[in-house]
C-alpha cells in the first residue's frame, strides 16, 4: 500500500472521523455515526482504497 493521501486530506479525515464517532458515542446521532471509523482509519494510515481503485492521489510526493 502506497500513501495516496496528502497532509490536508489526512487531517480532514481524522477530524471528521473523530467528530462522527464522538457524536455517535454521545448518542447525538444515530448508529450511522459509527461510519466515522472509516475516515478515521484511512486518515491515520494515509491510504484510501477508493483512491487506489480510481487511480487518484492527493499526496504531493514525487513519483
Amino acid at each position: 500500500m502506497k500513501v495516496n493521501e496528502g497532509t490536508i486530506d489526512r487531517a480532514l479525515r481524522v477530524v471528521v472521523g473523530l467528530v462522527l464517532v464522538g457524536l455517535a458515542a454521545s448518542g447525538t446521532v444515530g448508529a450511522w455515526g459509527w461510519i466515522g471509523i472509516l475516515p478515521l482509519v484511512t486518515g491515520a494510515v494515509g491510504f484510501c482504497p477508493a483512491y487506489a481503485i480510481f487511480g487518484m492521489s492527493t499526496c504531493s510526493m514525487k513519483k
